[in-house]
C-alpha cells in the first residue's frame, strides 16, 4: 500500500486545504443535488445539510473517519411515496411527511448503534446477509427505471426527440468520464455528465435562464421546520414507507466503512467502532430532516477521491463540508441548478439507477451466492418480484406496507424461517 500524502490528522497548508476541499465538494456535488431534484426538495437545503451532517459525523467519530455524507439515493422512492409524489411544478406534495420519515430513520440508526455498542455487530450481519440485501438493492435501482426513462424521453407526458437527445448526451458523457478517465475526474461522472448535458441543452435551446437572472446573489435555502412549515404528525404510512429501507442503508454503511478502512489502512469497525459511525450517519440524517434535507449516507465518490489523491486528512473533509454550507447560500448558483432540464436529470438517472441495480448484482457475485441452492433462489426471486411489481399489504386505508419496504421485510423473514441459514457470521474485525 502506497504511503499517505497527508494522513488522518495531518494538517494541510492553506493552499492544499482550499484546493483539496473544493475537489471533495465537487465530487459529491452532482449526486447530492440530484436527489432533491428528483423528489421535489430544495437542492440548496440538501447541500447545506450535507455539510452539517458531515461535521456531525466527524464529531461523533472523533475525527478519525474521513467520510463525507451526501444525499442517499436509496430513499428516492420512499420519499416520493411518503410525500404523496410530485405536483405539476415538480415539487413534493407533502415534503413534511418525508421529513418525519427521515427523522424516524435517524432514530432507528441510533437504536441500532446502541445495540451494536452493547452486544456487538454479528447479530446485525446475521439478520442482513447478502442474499437479502443484494436483491433489495436491485429493487431500488430497477424500481426507478421507468421514472428515469420517462424523465429522459417525455415532456408533459409527450415524447420529445430533442429532449431525449439531451438525455443521451448527458448519459454518454457520464459514461465516458466514468470509464475512460482514470484520475480524479473518474470519481465525479455525475457532476461532469450534468455539466455536459446542461451545455448541450443550452445550445439547443431547452434551458430557461430566467430564474438565474431573477435570483439574488445571496439567498437563504428553503427550510422546512416541523411545527412551522408542516404539522408534525407521525403515521404508519410514513414509517412503513421510509424505515424498512435502513435494511439497505445500514448494509451500505458497513460496506463503505470496510472499503474506507482498506483505503486509509485503518480498522473502523474497531476504532472508533461501527456503533459510532452508524450513530454519526443517523444523527446527520436526523438533523438534516429537522430543517428540510433528505436522508444522508457516506459517499463512495469521496472515498474514490481519497484513494486517488492519498490525502486522508479529516481537515480536508471538514473544509469540503464548510464550503458546501457556504455554497448553499449562493443564490444564483442554486437557481442555476434549478434550471437543469428534466431530460438531463433523466439521462444521468438511467446510468445511476442502473448502477444501483448492478451493485446489488455485484454483491451477490462477490459473496459467492450459490443460485443452485433453492433457498437462495427463492429469497431473491420473491424480493425482486414483490419489490419491482409494487405489491402491497393493506391492513387499513392508512396502514399499508408496499413496494421495496414490503420486499425488504419479506426478505428478512424468509431468511430467518427457511432452513439452511448459515449460522457462521463473517468477522469484520
Amino acid at each position: 500500500m502506497s504511503k499517505a500524502v497527508l494522513d488522518i490528522n495531518d494538517k494541510p497548508t492553506s493552499g492544499q486545504l482550499i484546493t483539496l476541499s473544493f475537489q471533495h465538494m465537487f465530487a459529491m456535488f452532482g449526486s447530492t443535488i440530484l436527489v432533491p431534484q428528483l423528489v421535489g426538495l430544495s437542492p440548496a437545503i440538501a447541500l447545506l445539510t450535507s455539510g452539517i451532517a458531515t461535521i456531525v459525523f466527524l464529531l461523533i467519530t472523533q475525527f478519525k473517519v474521513p467520510a463525507y455524507l451526501g444525499s442517499s439515493f436509496a430513499f428516492i422512492a420512499p420519499i416520493l411515496l411518503a410525500a404523496g409524489g410530485l405536483n405539476e411544478n415538480g415539487q413534493s406534495v407533502n415534503p413534511g411527511n418525508a421529513m418525519i420519515g427521515a427523522m424516524a430513520v435517524g432514530v432507528v440508526y441510533g437504536i441500532v448503534s446502541l445495540l451494536i455498542w452493547k452486544t456487538g455487530y454479528k447479530w446485525l450481519m446475521s439478520l442482513l446477509p447478502p442474499i437479502v440485501v443484494a436483491p433489495v438493492i436491485m429493487v431500488i435501482g430497477l424500481g426507478l427505471a421507468g421514472t428515469a426513462v420517462n424523465m429522459a424521453m417525455n415532456v408533459n407526458g409527450e415524447y420529445s426527440f430533442l429532449h431525449f437527445t439531451a438525455a443521451l448526451v448527458t448519459l454518454f458523457a457520464a459514461i465516458i468520464f466514468n470509464v475512460y478517465f482514470k484520475n480524479v475526474l473518474s470519481t465525479m461522472p455525475i457532476l461532469l455528465g450534468l455539466i455536459v448535458g446542461y451545455i448541450y441543452s443550452a445550445i439547443v435551446g431547452i434551458v430557461d435562464f430566467t430564474p438565474v437572472k431573477d435570483a439574488a446573489w445571496f439567498a437563504l435555502p428553503d427550510f422546512l421546520i416541523p411545527g412551522i412549515h408542516y404539522e408534525f404528525n407521525v403515521t404508519s404510512k410514513i414509517l412503513l414507507a421510509m424505515v424498512p429501507i435502513v435494511i439497505v442503508t445500514i448494509s451500505e454503511h458497513i460496506g463503505h466503512q470496510l472499503v474506507l478502512g482498506k483505503v486509509v489502512n485503518r480498522n473502523y469497525i474497531k476504532d472508533p467502532g461501527l456503533h459510532r459511525s452508524l450513530l454519526g450517519d443517523g444523527l446527520g440524517t436526523f438533523i438534516s430532516s429537522l430543517i428540510g434535507g433528505p436522508p444522508k449516507t457516506t459517499y463512495g465518490e469521496n472515498i474514490g477521491v481519497l484513494a486517488i489523491t492519498r490525502v486522508f486528512s479529516v481537515y480536508v473533509i471538514l473544509g469540503a463540508a464548510v464550503l458546501a454550507i457556504l455554497f448553499s447560500f449562493f443564490g444564483k448558483a442554486m437557481a442555476l441548478v434549478q434550471t437543469i432540464p428534466t431530460a438531463v436529470l433523466g439521462g444521468i438517472s438511467i446510468l445511476l439507477f442502473g448502477i444501483i441495480a448492478s451493485s446489488g448484482l455485484r454483491m451477490l457475485v462477490e459473496n459467492n451466492i450459490d443460485f443452485g441452492n433453492n433457498r437462495n433462489m427463492v429469497i431473491s426471486s420473491v424480493i425482486l418480484v414483490i419489490g419491482i411489481g409494487g405489491a402491497a399489504l393493506r391492513f387499513t386505508e392508512s396502514f399499508v406496507i408496499e413496494g421495496m419496504a414490503l420486499a425488504a421485510i419479506v426478505g428478512v423473514l424468509l431468511n430467518l424461517v427457511l432452513p439452511g441459514r448459515d449460522k457462521e457470521v463473517k468477522d469484520l474485525d
